[in-house]
């Protein structure tokens, strides 16, 4: 794997991306505006991959799943599961901490309408291997949706088709275990794609191996 690093404050890797950013910062620049680095501690056991800062979420306050729905369930779910403390703000001051557990994303900058393309999740996936290769406890890895599954996968080498996503499914990456959730997104909630029970029912078999594995 690559060697850890998080992306600059300007970095030039995505062309699209880079325009999006540049045209963001002149309309709002109070926002955050730049790739979003992980939040959570380096030596945590989990490690939970989304997909990409929120326009008005994370690209705006700087903290992965800040500021959106997605973040509101996420954030519930972790404290319900002992995987955070305090309470959350919906902003990076709001002293919520994450225990024995760490976020980050597929793509660290804000695509348009929040769908990266394939070369942008390609370039940008050596910060999620650099991510992974500093975390000497990580045990367990959540990919919040599809594309979070598949470059996960590729971080560690192995094809899409050598361990199909799904809801709930739970893959052996050999030394890691890799579990599959619907991305909590308001369009998977509001269309009954994803329950908040279905949601909780992955971060409780996560606690479950761990505890088991512990």
């Amino acid at each position: 794997m690559a060697a850890a690093r998080e992306p600059g404050r300007d970095c030039p890797y995505c062309p699209r991306l880079v325009a999006l950013r540049t045209m963001l910062r002149a309309r709002e620049p109070t926002w955050f505006n730049a790739p979003v680095p992980s939040f959570g501690p380096r030596n945590a056991a989990v490690l939970i991959v989304g997909l990409a800062p929120g326009l008005q979420g994370a690209n705006r306050t700087g903290r992965p799943f800040t500021g959106d729905f997605a973040g509101e369930l996420l954030y519930a779910t972790l404290k319900r599961y002992g995987f955070a403390r305090g309470e959350y703000a919906a902003r990076p001051d709001d002293g919520f901490e994450l225990i024995n557990c760490r976020i980050t994303n597929a793509v660290r900058c804000v695509p348009p309408e929040n769908k990266p393309i394939g070369t942008e999740i390609t370039r940008c996936r050596e910060f999620l291997e650099g991510t992974i290769n500093e975390m000497r406890h990580l045990r367990v890895i959540v990919a919040l949706g599809r594309i979070a599954h598949d470059t996960t996968l590729a971080s560690f080498g192995q094809k899409a088709a050598s361990a199909l996503f799904g809801h709930g499914r739970v893959h052996d990456l050999g030394g890691h275990h890799l579990f599959d959730s619907y991305h909590c997104s308001r369009y998977n909630t509001n269309t009954g794609k994803l329950t908040p029970k279905m949601f909780q029912s992955v971060f409780a078999a996560v606690r479950a191996h761990l505890e088991r594995h512990s």
